[in-house]
């Protein structure tokens, strides 16, 4: 006798549709982020309820959905596909592949609103999180868990600092997931091209609802990205999520909302906004060994309007994340690349994350560098200045031109030691600005060819003992007597 299997689900029926938002009326039993099946075979999520309708976001083009149409619930919350095969690939937020390629074999589904590991689960922030970028790795320090904010104006650097992270994680055993929300396809397409070009995407994977996805994947696509690092963090593995941007995700929840009804407060954003992010971003951290051991770091990007960083989802953010990376338009526009603004930039972490040698070279460099500022902006008004005065612009100066960096262009934690040692070594400031760029950009060539073994033992023990300092005297002594005479 064959055995029938019944496949009970609970019916109801589309009563209006409105720019990717459905009215449902028949669905008594509905939960928030429930998932439903409409007659068109898109999928959707329950968003809202009340005793006379129930609200769901489509997943995919609302020109398919029609009033009358039949729509489906089993009961289930909203689970996304995970899993190793993800990697090299691009998905769009519900996991589905636009590279072109092939069907991804999931290891298996996470819930994409799943709660975050509790206080017991976790355990303190102590590695370093290396960038590349030297006025961060020195002087806003990251470490593996982190969240830290990277808000600015727009085209003045923000992708570039998330873009510069991930390559930087060549060969560092950390997963980089770079999630794009809201923006347009061409600037995406040729991000993922850069990637490709350099060989990264072995450990990076990127999750996209451009501004032509619909609203529910623009809105579901953070959680989507947060959801694959979780797994491979629960594996044990070092993730970095990038998010790009939540600015635009604020502005998708708010068009979702007033489509809804909801009361709109500050700005025409719902009470729940906060809500939205600080459940997003409490995913990031770094677990206990017995739960995984893995870590997964943020680094959600913001814009801002006339670099106005009180804006209502830049505080929102701010208040949640453990520091700042402020990029400041002004710096940008003069040439000091990346234009991070030191006075308003900080990371809660601090230098407990950096390695001894970077701990002992960045102390008092933040102070130095505010400091030139200042006395920048003095002496524009003044012609005759003391020698103490012109002394500490001209360190100021050697300062500026070797945090000064371009982008696609990190730096290893060896040639970051190298270049400020010479730095606090008070060696460069006898040079004029055209000999420190030489200097620069040329001594840790010379480093590599004459001396890998000191490059090799920097880079994997961060240390400045006295026989090291002793050998990079010795170097520095011959770059400047064999490639910088007089």
């Amino acid at each position: 006798m064959q055995i029938q299997t019944l496949d009970i689900k609970e019916a109801g029926k589309v009563e209006e549709v409105r720019q990717g938002i459905i009215k449902i009326s028949g669905l008594p039993n509905c939960a928030y982020g429930e998932v439903i099946e409409l007659a068109n075979g898109y999928k959707g999520m329950i968003i809202e309820f009340n005793p006379a309708a129930a609200y769901g976001i489509v997943f995919g083009d609302e020109q398919g959905v029609r009033v009358g149409d039949p729509v489906y619930s089993k009961g289930e919350l909203l689970n996304v596909p995970v899993g190793e095969n993800f990697l090299g690939r691009v998905v769009d937020a519900l996991g589905r592949p636009l590279d072109g390629r092939e069907e991804i074999e999931p290891a298996g589904f996470n819930p994409a609103f799943r709660e975050a590991a509790g206080v017991m689960e976790r355990e303190p922030i102590n590695q370093a999180l290396h960038t590349g970028i030297k006025i961060i790795d020195l002087l806003i320090p990251l470490g593996k868990g982190q969240r830290e904010l990277v808000v600015g104006d727009r085209q003045i650097g923000k992708t570039s600092i998330g873009l510069d992270t991930i390559i930087n994680q060549k060969d560092k055993n950390v997963i980089c997931i770079y999630c794009w929300i809201g923006g347009n396809n061409a600037a995406f397409n040729k991000i993922i091209q850069q990637l490709k070009q350099k060989g990264l995407m072995d450990y990076v994977l990127a999750v996209s609802a451009s501004a032509g996805s619909s609203t529910a994947e623009q809105y579901l696509c953070p959680y989507t990205a947060a959801s694959l690092g979780e797994y491979f963090m629960y594996k044990g593995k070092d993730v970095l999520v990038v998010f790009d941007d939540l600015t635009k995700h604020g502005w998708v929840y708010r068009q979702m909302s007033l489509l809804l009804e909801r009361a709109p407060g500050r700005e025409a954003y719902p009470g729940d906004i906060f809500f939205l992010h600080s459940q997003l971003m409490e995913r990031a951290g770094r677990l206990k060994t017995k739960f995984g051991g893995g870590s997964m770091t943020f680094l959600p990007l913001a814009e801002t309007l006339q670099g106005d960083i009180t804006g209502y989802i830049c505080s929102n953010i701010v208040s949640m994340t453990d520091g700042q990376i402020y990029l400041n338009t002004n710096l940008f526009q003069e040439g000091f690349k990346p234009g991070i603004d030191l006075e308003l930039s900080v990371s809660r972490i601090g230098s407990k994350v950096q390695c001894p040698a970077i701990r002992e070279l960045s102390e008092g460099l933040r102070y130095e560098y505010v400091h030139f500022r200042s006395l920048l902006r003095l002496t524009r008004l003044r012609t005759k200045l003391s020698p103490e005065a012109t002394a500490q612009l001209q360190r100021g100066r050697t300062l500026y031109e070797i945090l000064t960096q371009e982008n696609n262009a990190p730096v290893s934690q060896a040639e970051e030691i190298t270049l400020f040692y010479a730095f606090k070594k008070r060696i460069l400031e006898a040079l004029d600005i055209n000999q420190v760029k030489a200097f620069k950009n040329n001594f840790f060539k010379h480093l590599e060819k004459y001396n890998q073994s000191l490059i090799d033992d920097l880079n994997k023990y961060g240390e400045l003992t006295e026989e090291i300092k002793l050998q990079l005297d010795k170097v520095i002594k011959e770059f400047f007597r064999t490639l910088l005479p007089g």
